[in-house]
């Protein structure tokens, strides 16, 4: 007697609920002082909620160095139906986190046919530490997005290399271009398109691989026309790119950092390593991983014998285990727009640079595990890892509760000298009003990186609120002259020129603040007796 098929659309369902139970904690976290109030709470356009206008201004602007207009209507809706409830935005990311968890097993056993192994890697996906950056953080909503329009990207794939039609294909087409629109995150989508149709599709009439008997058996293409039919997407995927290249350079994102091509490499190198490294075993998580002072030839060495070493493996074992070339080249593929080989921020790598990569490690290991150690003992391991993962998750949301957990764990977990998350500590400890200690911290970044505008303009917040005018003053004209255009650092010093009535220099600040912020800039004018 055949047993009965398990129930697709239940086991999704039971899958996105515990993923949403996981999160459930994040309903009692805030906003953070990290990239939030740009993406929100200082986002004029965004706190009027969904209008007109501001649907114009999300497909027109490159505020905050990107151009992700879905993003920016999903945090007006946020707003729209919730103001500024922080749980509320936070349960919204919690609730797409676990759509993307059920849409990922759903496309993986269309793609494969195979529903545990399907169920296994989505499951093992939702509840890894690794994750908590993009579903606890309101400004990584685009991670979400991007992620949930590009797993609908390949179920519509899906369907259209069963049978070709133009509608299903222009679907395909659309959906990847909203995942772009959310996030540019997915560019390499092309790459991954023709993995796929190496294995489990098997739609490449000249493979050198052979039949994988337990995948759908689907029409099949010489390799010039599967390249053919990716060329729409690989356009779209230019144009995101271009897009954010230009966004990014206005913004200042890619200039000024002296970080030279060969550092480069070797950063791209050992970040590999240390995400492969943190996918088996995650510890020491952090909000922001400063970019290394040196890098030692023995560990970049290391790190590139590693990555050698594994794709060799996987070349070696194609023929027998395909799933290992296909997931790892997922892998490798999919982390190259994020490695840094262009430099963008101080960062040398992020958690939330996973959330696609860890799809392609997750199946090879989920199809080779079976097939070394037997069904039932790659269960168990699952099952283990599966509690293991759920607990390091938890441990990890609590973290991102608020500012000063945050960034207090992130200078735990990579040192002391963490500039930028010292930094970020003090604002968290501004906003809970431990001034004084804000100023330490600020004080004590301010040794390690010097030339930081914000780390000056947090020290100019904290002396003004401990009624150090004249340390203020200078903080704040420190900021100023390494960022003539940090408006925060205009604004503030604006004000303490207003409280110590110097009429005349309120007014120059006023002029300068008016092509950054005028909305500031009008507020300083206010009430000015006429010149």
């Amino acid at each position: 007697m055949i047993a009965p098929r398990p129930p697709r659309l239940a086991l999704a369902a039971a899958l996105a609920t515990a993923s949403f139970a996981l999160y459930l904690p994040v309903a009692g976290h805030r906003f953070l002082s990290f990239d939030d109030p740009q993406y929100l709470l200082e986002n004029a356009m965004v706190r009027r909620g969904l209008t007109w206008a501001g649907a114009a201004w999300a497909f027109g602007t490159l505020h905050f160095s990107n151009w992700h207009p879905l993003t920016w209507l999903s945090h007006m809706l946020d707003v729209e139906l919730f103001g500024l409830d922080a749980g509320a935005h936070h349960l919204v990311s919690a609730g797409l986190h676990a759509a993307n968890a059920a849409l990922l097993f759903l496309v993986l056993r269309g793609l494969t046919g195979a529903t545990w192994r399907s169920l296994a890697v989505a499951a093992l996906f939702a509840a890894h530490p690794l994750r908590v950056e993009s579903v606890a953080w309101v400004a990584e909503r685009k991670d979400l997005l991007s992620a949930l329009f590009g797993l609908a990207t390949l179920g519509a794939w899906r369907r259209h290399a069963e049978r070709p039609g133009l509608a299903r294909y222009l679907l395909a087409v659309a959906a990847f271009a909203a995942s772009l629109m959310a996030k540019p995150m997915w560019v390499t989508l092309p790459f991954v398109l023709l993995l796929l149709d190496l294995w489990p599709l098997q739609r490449w009439a000249g493979s050198p691989l052979p039949a994988d008997p337990e995948c759908p058996s689907l029409p099949r293409l010489p390799l010039g026309a599967l390249l053919l039919e990716k060329v729409p997407l690989l356009l779209l995927s230019a144009a995101s790119s271009a897009i954010t290249v230009i966004a990014q350079s206005r913004g200042g994102a890619v200039a000024g950092l002296e970080v030279g091509p060969g550092t480069r490499v070797a950063n791209a190198l050992l970040s590999c390593a240390r995400y492969l490294s943190k996918s088996f075993w995650p510890a020491d998580l952090a909000a922001f991983y400063p970019f290394p002072r040196a890098l030692p030839a023995w560990q970049v060495g290391l790190a590139a014998l590693l990555l050698a070493a594994l794709t060799g493996l996987a070349v070696w074992r194609a023929r027998t285990s395909p799933w290992l070339l296909v997931g790892w080249l997922w892998f490798l593929g999919t982390l190259v727009p994020v490695l840094g080989l262009v430099q963008v921020g101080g960062q040398a790598m992020a958690d939330r640079y996973t959330y696609l990569p860890a799809i392609g490690l997750l199946v090879a290991l989920a199809w080779e595990l079976p097939r070394l150690a037997g069904a039932r003992p790659a269960a168990v391991v699952a099952a283990a890892a599966l509690l293991a993962l759920g607990l390091a998750t938890a441990r990890q949301l609590a973290f991102w509760r608020d500012d000063v957990a945050l960034f207090s764990h992130a200078l735990a977990a990579t040192g002391p000298e963490n500039a930028r998350a010292r930094g970020l500590l003090a604002v968290g400890l501004l906003r809970a009003g431990r001034r004084a200690e804000a100023r330490a911290e600020a004080l004590v970044a301010l040794h390690t990186e010097p030339g930081s505008a914000r780390l000056w303009l947090t020290l100019g917040m904290a002396c003004a609120e401990l009624g150090q005018v004249r340390e203020a003053r200078e903080a704040l004209r420190a900021a100023l002259e390494r960022d003539p255009r940090l408006a925060g650092a205009w604004l503030l010093l604006g004000r303490v020129e207003r409280a110590g009535g110097d009429v005349a220099e309120v007014r120059r600040i006023a002029g300068r603040l008016e092509p950054l912020d005028p909305a500031g800039a009008a507020e300083l004018r206010r009430g000015l007796p006429a010149p």
